[in-house]
């Protein structure tokens, strides 16, 4: 044999040993200066993921974000998922929508904004005077709950997970202050789901906008006051500018749970291991984002009292004890609307007394020594 004959031959036999070696081993191991990386990166399953929140807005927009990236991690870039803030794919409030119809394979938002699809959905986000976040997470994993948010979901074609969760968040923003009961009377309030409800029927009038619109909504009067978040979160959006008095405590939202949806057919397509690293992933977020807000909360209230100089308020006890009759009245009406809502009510309701009654003797019993 001739030399250059030798010597193409030589060639051709080490990558056919390099490429049969290749299967053995990871994806960046293969080929010449990372050739491999493309190739996978070629055959990674793209997803979009949309939001109703402002893009890389802290906390809500923020957690989107470390899931995505945790998530091309985990699957070792086999899973890439591109996430888009509100409005930049779709508006804010047609998340659901989009996930449901299939043009985004995931979203992130809060239950109760669907409530005009399914009123049983509000019961998985917040409920006023309510299940807490340790609560509503005790609820959804091992009460009950998951179940039933599943069956709720599932005529839109949708899986349902707890994506999130601020703790109680605040009662809001106000123009001017609250007295009494008839200071509620023709109020223009940004409140969404059963709180908004409860507003209503004692002479409010709740509006439901997307984040991104409050600030301006406000400072303009087009809305007397608002419920964000809480201090973090109203901090950063700079409501402190636009309203004079921050009340507490937040009766309608004492544990808002944030979600995560993904349309079925696209989790479904998913190999068993993609699925379980999505379902962990999200677990792992929605515990991320309660600890994120409970670090971060107390400074930045600091920051708008003591900076600020914003005025902090507790609502009048009077109030508040009608806020808490009307909200009765309020979420038994839900209850009623059908079947499934008698169902989520029914689990809900079962879980909170049995959840209160042990509480009084350890979590409630421990801020009262605590206190001492």
């Amino acid at each position: 044999m001739k030399r250059r004959d030798f010597v193409t031959a030589l060639g051709i036999g080490a990558s056919a040993a390099a490429l049969s070696a290749c299967g053995k081993k990871q994806p960046e191991d293969c080929g010449p200066e990372g050739a491999g990386e493309k190739a996978a990166s070629k055959e990674a399953i793209q997803w979009k993921m949309v939001t109703t929140w402002p893009k890389n807005f802290p906390g809500l927009g923020t957690a989107p974000e470390r899931f995505a990236k945790n998530i091309a991690k985990m699957s070792n870039g086999r899973l890439e998922i591109k996430v888009y803030g509100a409005g930049e794919l779709v508006p804010a409030l047609e998340v659901f929508s989009a996930v449901s119809a299939g043009t985004a394979e995931i979203g992130h938002g809060a239950a109760y904004y669907w409530k005009g699809k399914e009123p049983a959905a509000q019961f998985f986000a917040a409920v006023p005077f309510g299940l807490n976040a340790q609560e509503m997470n005790s609820w959804i994993h091992y009460g009950g709950g998951q179940q039933l948010w599943d069956e709720a979901y599932d005529q839109f074609n949708l899986k349902p997970f707890a994506g999130g969760n601020t703790g109680v968040q605040m009662a809001g923003w106000f123009r001017k202050k609250i007295n009494s009961l008839e200071d509620l009377k023709g109020l223009k309030m940004r409140i969404p789901g059963l709180g908004g409800e409860v507003l209503k029927k004692l002479g409010g009038v709740p509006v439901n906008i997307p984040g991104g619109e409050l600030f301006t909504a406000l400072q303009t009067g087009t809305i007397d006051a608002t419920e964000w978040v809480g201090p973090y979160n109203d901090l950063a959006f700079g409501l402190y500018k636009a309203a004079k008095y921050y009340y507490y405590p937040g009766w309608h939202e004492p544990g808002t749970t944030l979600e995560v949806i993904i349309n079925k057919k696209a989790l479904k397509a998913l190999p068993e291991d993609l699925q379980m690293i999505v379902e962990q992933a999200i677990r792992a977020s929605n515990q991320d984002m309660l600890d994120e807000y409970t670090a971060r909360n107390n400074q930045a209230l600091n920051t708008l009292v003591n900076e600020h100089k914003v005025e902090l308020l507790k609502l009048p006890k009077d109030v508040l004890k009608q806020l808490h009759v009307v909200s009765n009245e309020v979420i038994q009406e839900v209850a009623n609307t059908s079947d499934l809502t008698k169902k989520v009510y029914e689990s809900f309701t079962k879980f909170a007394e049995q959840s209160r009654a042990y509480h009084m003797i350890s979590e409630q019993a421990f801020y009262e020594t605590r206190a001492l």
